[in-house]
């Protein structure tokens, strides 16, 4: 059994340790053609819009495109309109300025994954602009960028729950306890003192960044 080990320093925890830094964004005035043009160009589904010294007005998005073509030759009704108003108006959008959804969902670089994750799913979106505290352009994040964290070596997983885990609530038993990581699930085992600390030891092992599932194999000691 070893003693604890700090893990190293080269796990993601920020949007800054996962998103893209190279972004290619457009203006208010770019016409519907090169966004089309551009998104293809660069094989993104979303632009960021942005004014001045690169602060983000708004994002087109490939869904506030498509109403150019879904409502090309059909004529809505008046309660279709009701509807589907906002698409309506979109499909005769001509510039960035026209089309984009505003204000755009951003995210800042010090935000954690899952704040990013979970701002996401809110908002039904497959990428966020990062900006900086003056809503300036820093990068963009996507949902794959978050899935990098579970590409995270299972030792160093095991070795951060050996700290942030055993370290902290059983620092005594140690040497009782075993840390085992297999493709991203916990196993921790061994005997403790105090049961109740059982949930507490999960929780903050699923917190650990790239841990899947967590396996709980810890007993009392009867014995202590």
């Amino acid at each position: 059994m070893q003693e604890p080990v700090t893990p190293g320093n080269n796990s993601p925890r920020t949007v800054g340790d996962v998103m893209t830094h190279t972004v290619i964004s457009i203006g208010r005035t770019a016409p519907f053609k090169e966004i089309v043009r551009t998104m293809e160009q660069w094989k993104v589904s979303a632009l960021p819009v942005v004014e001045g010294e690169g602060r983000v007005v708004g994002v087109v998005s490939e869904a506030d495109l498509l109403p150019k073509e879904e409502f090309r030759d059909h004529t809505p009704s008046r309660i279709e309109q009701m509807r589907v108003l906002d698409a309506l108006i979109k499909s005769g959008g001509v510039t960035a300025d026209e089309l984009m959804t505003a204000p755009a969902v951003t995210v800042h670089a010090d935000a954690s994954l899952a704040q990013a994750a979970r701002t996401m799913a809110w908002y039904r979106i497959k990428r966020m602009p990062v900006v900086d505290a003056l809503g300036r352009l820093e990068g963009v994040v996507s949902r794959s960028d978050l899935l990098k964290v579970f590409l995270r070596e299972d030792e160093d997983i095991a070795e951060e729950v050996r700290r942030t885990v055993v370290g902290q609530l059983f620092a005594s038993r140690w040497q009782q306890l075993s840390v085992e990581v297999s493709q991203g699930i916990v196993t921790l085992a061994g005997t403790i003192t105090d049961t109740s600390l059982i949930p507490v030891a999960a929780r903050l092992a699923r917190a650990v960044e790239g841990v899947v599932d967590v396996d709980m194999q810890l007993r009392g000691d009867s014995g202590a």
